[in-house]
């Protein structure tokens, strides 16, 4: 077994099919300086595209031609189509990210344009896209918000999307690089008492100093979602030359910054890429950033909100980073780590690292043959991943740029291909896309896995907004999502369900399918095994999101109040544990329910 686990280590994880994919040319992939890349269904028709920010030439969205298996670019050089004004040649643009600001169930596109600026003030201001007249048009070029002045003229690197009241419309998050005491954070929003939907209008306003997140640094990477919050969204900036940033929701739309007392400032590093996973299957939102040329992080969080670095040697190796991505690759249940490094003095191969889950510990970090994708001349500046194709394996893009212009780079997966998967895609109360939701999917054998719908990640990026669980070959049988206005629903899923992409609307007033403080009960039936998941009755003393200790005993037909004991978490619909637990009595008139 020792040896085949060495093998299989040693086989690459990916190959290129950037020339089947999306060859090199001037029109889909053209040879020039690209930076950030954000997932999202920019035509409307439900499938998603990868939206390039284009430095020296223009932007690009590339969607997936199923009939010919490749990439075409949509945003034509045509003033005729509805894509053409993303292009914007002349933005110079940076960082990009999508999110439904206005609440008419379709994304808006941010591009963070620099114009050449590295701090400070730029000449250029950013764009805010959105479709409407049967185009795209920018928001922040209307007379109205002109005249607020609410465009954003700093220059800066990440952008991403934060609905920071949970009310289903979205804040840009604006991650500027100041220049002393100029250029702040920005959080732009619509205004909805000066806006009028109706006539089309819609106002912006930059709220960062209502919300307490207007800080002057080098600002750099950013991701959004519930790290310190059961389920509002939180934000973590990593930054340069100044401490990183973990602004904890204050439940109204305000924040505070908790990263010196959660142990993240890290003030002496440089930081770049940022990911937010679940490593440890804890249920708790972990934190994995990259530091440029310094230590990279992966950060566990523990019971009481304060983070500890796991990161092993190997992994914490200084490298010129960039984006940083954490997902299952190969769907064999287990997170992998993508380090995107830019070849700017001498050769830097990108790297992969697989963290696996022990029981009892810390998860163990073991570096994978990154096959095709260590490119080690490559001048990655932007990386994001999503199914092009729809097998159910994630598929790498890779962006160049800076130091050197180069095309879009396209890899495939190599392993995994008869592991099973499911991928989830929750929606807002409008419709679009819920970045910020957290997603737990409850497996028959081995436990829960959690991800979030990050609002931002990567570096200067944004991933895709779907949930996706490699599931080895275990199956899942309830899916959970946590809506960033505490609002939740929980799926019982079939065998069949496997390998498919599942959309969860946004729960309409009373369909969510449980509540706490109430009695549930649960056929007593002998095929229950043990060490299986069950959705279990809460007790009337339960309190939602708290740990609770419950007698384990491999049958219910003996007392099931013997020792040993075991932790368990209630949440609004299900339990689970963090070991083992078999099949416990709720009561003494049949109702049962069993936990890992």
């Amino acid at each position: 077994r020792v040896v085949q686990c060495l093998l299989f280590i040693a086989q690459p994880m990916f190959r290129s099919v950037t020339e089947k994919v999306l060859p090199p040319d001037d029109l889909h992939n053209p040879t020039q300086l690209n930076y950030g890349m954000a997932i999202t269904d920019v035509d409307g028709n439900g499938d998603l595209e990868v939206v390039v920010a284009g430095y020296n030439g223009p932007n690009l969205v590339l969607k997936y031609d199923r009939d010919q298996g490749r990439l075409v670019n949509i945003a034509v050089d045509d003033p005729s189509s509805p894509f053409y004004a993303l292009r914007d040649p002349a933005g110079n643009a940076i960082g990009v990210t999508a999110c439904d600001v206005d609440g008419d169930g379709r994304e808006e596109i941010y591009f963070l344009n620099t114009n050449n600026a590295y701090s400070g003030r730029a000449t250029y201001s950013d764009k805010l896209f959105k479709f409407r007249h049967g185009r795209f048009e920018d928001l922040l070029g209307d007379d109205i918000n002109v005249r607020r002045g609410v465009a954003n003229r700093m220059a800066g690197r990440s952008v991403a999307c934060v609905d920071r009241k949970g009310t289903g419309r979205y804040a840009v998050y604006v991650a500027n690089y100041a220049s002393g005491n100029v250029g702040p954070h920005a959080l732009i929003e619509m205004d909805e008492a000066a806006s009028d939907l109706g006539r089309g209008v819609v106002a912006l306003s930059d709220v960062a100093a209502q919300a307490g997140v207007n800080k002057y640094t080098g600002g750099r990477g950013v991701v959004v979602g519930p790290i310190l919050s059961q389920s509002s969204s939180d934000v973590f900036c990593d930054n340069e030359n100044g401490p990183n940033f973990l602004f904890r929701n204050n439940g109204d739309g305000t924040f505070t910054d908790m990263a010196r007392q959660a142990g993240l400032e890290d003030r002496f590093q440089h930081g770049r890429g940022v990911a937010l996973a679940d490593f440890n299957a804890d249920g708790r939102t972990d934190i994995v950033y990259g530091n440029w040329n310094g230590q990279h992080r992966l950060y566990l969080q523990d019971d009481n909100q304060r983070f500890r670095d796991i990161a092993s040697a190997a992994f914490s190796s200084p490298s010129p980073v960039r984006t940083v991505i954490a997902a299952d690759f190969d769907n064999d249940q287990e997170l992998d780590v993508f380090f995107n490094n830019i070849a700017y003095r001498g050769y830097a191969p990108n790297r992969l690292f697989r963290v696996t889950r022990r029981t009892g510990d810390d998860p163990q970090i073991e570096e994978l043959n990154v096959g095709e994708a260590a490119e080690p001349q490559g001048r990655g500046t932007g990386a994001t991943v999503t199914d092009l194709d729809g097998d159910g394996r994630l598929d790498l893009l890779v962006a160049h740029g800076e130091s050197a212009s180069q095309p879009i780079s396209v890899f495939m997966v190599t392993q995994g291909s008869s592991n099973h998967w499911l991928r989830v895609i929750p929606r807002t109360r409008f419709g679009s896309f819920a970045r910020g939701a957290r997603v737990t999917a409850y497996t028959k054998q081995s436990g829960a896995f959690t991800r979030v719908i990050d609002g931002g990640s990567g570096y200067l990026c944004e991933m895709e907004p779907v949930a996706h669980f490699g599931l080895g070959k275990d199956e899942v049988t309830v899916v959970e999502v946590y809506w960033p206005d505490g609002r939740s629903v929980a799926r019982l899923l079939q065998p069949d369900d496997m390998n498919s992409v599942m959309e969860i609307g946004y729960p309409k007033e009373g369909e969510e399918s449980g509540l706490c403080d109430t009695w549930y009960t649960i056929p007593h039936h002998l095929s229950y095994q043990c060490d299986t998941w069950y959705t279990i009755p809460h007790h009337l003393s339960y309190q939602c999101d708290t740990w609770y200790t419950i007698p384990h005993h491999p049958s219910y037909w003996r007392d099931p109040w013997s020792s040993p004991r075991t932790k368990m978490y209630v949440s609004r619909r299900v339990a689970y544990s963090t070991y083992s637990v078999g099949l416990f009595c709720s009561d003494s008139q049949s109702s049962y329910g069993g936990v890992v």
